[in-house]
């Protein structure tokens, strides 16, 4: 154990840092677009089934692992046997692949906050998203704006920075939230978005939909990416990991159906399409806000929400190849901060304008920005889930007896981690491939 290690202050501000990283632009921004464009109140229950049965088996071994081993991702897997070093590996890369098109969107939210404040008037909000995405210069000027909000915290530490955001962030994101919330079911035909997101039509209910809401519950809960790994290894010796990781759990599940319960309605309450992919947020909510009386200020309030949101889950996904960085290279974390700054810009840039001069440039038929998300959320991160399950059920032997204390649901866990998840991740994966 090195006695350098950072640590968290206390287990509340573990638990605020680690929910901020569940917490995020997956629960507001991608939760209801996966939603609506895989069958709304159905696809909810395959990913609560998901998350509260599969999810909750890689999400405790992969905290356990970071405190266990007290070390970043490479070295954790090196730590169990050098020959895994190579699969730490992946978790920084995951990371370093995800920021590059998270962080786009982080920048879109600036755009819209900034408009906010401006009360500059927009006749159509699809032409003006169009439009904003595709102008190199902004785009990419705003994406690389909000990786440098991300960066700044970063920089300053564990203390001084990853807790001092999420301290603030967190309670801010769930005011805000709850305001929202109350305002949403207030609108007209508000009964027939709740009816969408919890009356399933069994009849849409496919393979595809089963990875769709894998891949999202793990995006959400930020398995298979290294953060909760790296975040596992700030925690001190006299603190269990079991409170924490149902409390990582029931948070995530929680801010998610809120989200959709503050967005579902509303969309319906103006008789649009819930269905209408990833721009949902930037040009169907602002369409509805633009018609209500003070809208400018409910658009303001909800894109600051956002920010919130994506800046705490930005966060934990560079903490993982800034802990790598730092650790393999031993160098300080300002410079390695600068170092995965270059880094993610260079990848970003390219994705920032695949919606304009890049748009033509495909891979396996998709945008750029849309090849990173499928490789990361549908490949990238179950297949570190499926090794992450492997490393510690079978190699670093972790039991569900020693946190447990129901002797069957101890058993249950050990068989899950060892048989189960890794076997699902397994047929998932080739359905969804294939």
């Amino acid at each position: 154990m090195e006695n350098n290690r950072p640590s968290w202050t206390s287990r509340l501000t573990f638990i605020l840092a680690a929910v901020g990283s569940a917490v995020g632009l997956g629960n507001i921004w991608r939760f209801p677009y996966i939603m609506g464009q895989n069958g709304g109140a159905v696809f909810l229950l395959v990913y609560l089934l998901l998350i509260l049965t599969i999810c909750f088996i890689p999400l405790f071994a992969e905290l356990a692992m970071g405190k266990i081993t007290k070390k970043e991702c490479i070295g954790a897997y090196e730590s169990v046997n050098p020959k895994f070093k190579f699969l730490g590996f992946l978790n920084p890369i995951t990371g370093i692949l995800i920021s590059s098109f998270y962080f786009i969107v982080g920048g879109w939210i600036i755009n819209y906050i900034i408009n906010s404040f401006s009360n500059q008037a927009v006749s159509n909000y699809g032409d003006y998203f169009s439009s904003f995405i595709q102008n190199p210069l902004l785009s990419c000027s705003y994406t690389i704006l909000f990786l440098f909000v991300c960066i700044f915290f970063s920089a300053r530490g564990v203390k001084k920075g990853i807790e001092f955001a999420n301290n603030v962030l967190m309670p801010l994101f769930a005011v805000i939230l709850v305001g929202l919330i109350i305002f949403s079911l207030n609108l007209p035909n508000a009964k027939l978005g709740l009816e969408y997101m919890f009356k399933p039509d069994f009849t849409k209910i496919n393979a595809q939909m089963f990875l769709a809401a894998l891949g999202q519950a793990l995006f959400t809960l930020s398995i298979g990416m290294g953060a909760l790994l790296t975040y596992g290894s700030y925690i001190s010796d006299d603190k269990s990991i079991t409170k924490s990781t149902y409390t990582i759990i029931f948070s995530d599940t929680l801010f998610a159906l809120m989200a959709g319960i503050m967005i579902f309605p509303a969309i319906f309450s103006f008789g649009l399409e819930p269905s209408s992919g990833a721009g949902l947020v930037f040009v169907t909510l602002p369409h509805i806000f633009s018609q209500i009386p003070h809208g400018n200020i409910v658009s303001l309030a909800f894109f600051v929400l956002l920010l919130a949101a994506a800046v705490t889950s930005g966060i934990s996904i560079i903490e993982v190849p800034i802990a790598s960085i730092i650790e393999r290279c031993k160098i300080s974390r300002t410079k390695a901060c600068v170092i995965l700054f270059f880094i993610i810009s260079v990848l970003a840039i390219p994705a920032a304008l695949s919606f304009g001069l890049l748009s033509e440039f495909t891979i396996y038929k998709k945008t750029i920005f849309d090849f990173l998300d499928f490789a990361t959320s549908s490949i990238l991160m179950p297949i570190n889930a499926l090794f992450l399950c492997i490393i510690t059920g079978w190699f670093l032997k972790i039991r569900g007896e020693n946190f447990i204390q129901n002797k069957f649901m101890a058993y249950l866990f050990n068989i899950g981690l060892k048989y189960i998840v890794p076997l699902i991740m397994i047929s998932l994966l080739y359905i969804g491939l294939k």
